[in-house]
């Protein structure tokens, strides 16, 4: 076994020294995990030192023949996958970035082009601990109260320290066709019919995603799990995987290359660190060509204001920071991604199906969740964009972030909440089940010790 592998012991030591630092947090002060990285984009206040999470990053157990794990809530998806992987097995969705945490995946929701069949990451949950406000660790399972209010949470009612979870076999290698689309609308009921049936053309389809280069130019990328020996990939070089999309009809990757070729260029961002330029692609070291890395330089900007200090100094307009993931119902894609390109006019996009878990290829109804409820029966399609558009000075705050807000929950969508949001509290409370987390709030944090989805969401604290 490879990896963070910790023993119940230890994990229990872990728990005690996360226990003995909430107790010395002043009861007034702010709850916030210490921890160095995040994949939150949203700017909050300054606030003390926060909760102990040291020693919470690890594996505590593998059970190859039940295909579980105990999975402390720091760790990362890239520690966890280096530990299944030597058993042949993968969580069944492995969001897409390596410094994703099982905790943060399962309280923010997480996303992958396995999400067509299973779902999001909380789906495949089988029991949880979660430190709450109370100062009290709850062992919760799918269906009780504080379990089901916990996804999209984003440590309002908790912190999860320990996860059970389900495990799939996976093969050694990955099998691609990018499928080029001339319209979303093609796109879109392709994807209405992989999801429905499980199989593109005859084959099995067991991941997808895509990306939306222009209105004309759009990609399905269907990937097949396969035993099958044979050359690979690697996109960790001078090569970058999103324009692979573009340049060939099929490719093959091992299965852990495939579950992190998005990170190594953080989809396309790095291209604004001019990683796509050959230079100085070979001049910035490969171990920091990575998501956390750029998430961290971003940060910087964000602290400092580095690039809004150049850009008035230049007497350019201002920019909007336009970091977002919503899902639209996919029979309404089309219409948003028209919308998008008229309004805010960024390219590429990410696409990534998703149906609630045991919907797709004929399976029955899925499980809702309060905080973010899909409609069983629905496929919907996450459309990711992340950059920066200009709207001059004398623009509102986040007109164009408003106007997305808008425009997805007018289609009978949702926005993911890592970013910056700017709902009204009641628009807020009708779209993510406000009444009823301050209620389950109110049962395991009664002093109110932590702070709310929407002070945390909206009002960045």
């Amino acid at each position: 076994m490879t990896g963070n592998v910790v023993g119940a012991t230890e994990h229990l030591e872990a728990v005690e020294r996360l226990r003995r630092s909430y107790d010395a947090l002043p009861v007034d002060a702010p709850v916030r995990l210490a921890k160095s990285t995040t994949n939150l984009f949203r700017p909050r206040e300054a606030t003390g030192r926060g909760l102990d999470v040291s020693g919470l990053a690890g594996v505590v157990s593998i059970d190859p023949v039940a295909r579980t794990a105990e999975v402390q809530g720091m760790c990362t998806y890239a520690d966890l996958v280096d530990v299944t992987l030597a058993h042949g097995l993968v969580p069944l969705v492995v969001p897409q970035l390596r410094s994703i945490t099982l905790g943060g995946a399962v309280a923010g929701l997480g996303i992958e082009s396995t999400s067509f069949r299973h779902g999001l990451p909380h789906e495949s949950v089988l029991e949880m601990d979660v430190f709450t406000g109370a100062g009290e660790v709850v062992t919760t399972r799918p269906g009780d109260e504080l379990f089901d209010a916990f996804p999209n949470s984003y440590g309002s009612l908790g912190y999860a320290t320990r996860l059970r979870i389900e495990l799939a076999a996976v093969p050694p290698y990955v099998a691609l066709r990018h499928q080029r689309f001339s319209s979303a609308g093609l796109l879109a009921a392709a994807v209405a019919r992989i999801a429905e049936k499980g199989t593109w053309k005859g084959e099995r389809v067991d991941a997808l995603d895509g990306v939306a280069f222009a209105p004309g130019e759009l990609y399905l990328t269907l990937a097949r799990w396969t035993d099958e020996p044979g050359p690979t990939s690697d996109y960790t070089g001078e090569r970058i995987y999103y324009r692979s999309l573009q340049q060939r009809a099929a490719d093959r990757l091992t299965t852990h290359d495939y579950l992190w070729r998005w990170d190594t260029d953080w989809f396309w961002c790095s291209g604004a660190f001019g990683l796509e330029d050959p230079l100085v692609r070979r001049l910035w070291p490969r171990r920091l060509r990575r998501s956390d890395v750029y998430s961290r330089l971003v940060g910087l900007d964000r602290r400092y204001g580095v690039v809004d200090r150049l850009d008035a100094r230049a007497g350019r307009p201002r920019r909007e920071r336009v970091i977002q993931d919503v899902e639209v119902p996919v029979g309404r894609l089309a219409e948003f991604l028209g919308w998008f390109d008229a309004e805010v006019g960024m390219r590429p996009v990410w696409l990534c199906p998703l149906r609630l878990r045991g919907e797709a290829a004929g399976g029955g109804p899925g499980r809702t969740w309060p905080a973010y409820p899909l409609e069983p029966g629905t496929t919907y399609v996450n459309v990711g964009f992340w950059g920066t558009v200009r709207v001059g000075d004398g623009a509102e705050d986040g007109p164009l972030n408003r106007a997305i807000e808008t425009r997805v929950h007018e289609l009978g969508g949702h926005k993911s909440l890592y970013s910056e949001a700017f709902y009204d509290r009641a628009t807020f409370d009708a779209l993510y089940a406000g009444d009823h987390l301050a209620a389950v709030k109110r049962r395991h944090d009664p002093q109110d010790r932590l702070t709310s989805l929407y002070d945390k969401a909206v009002k960045r604290r």
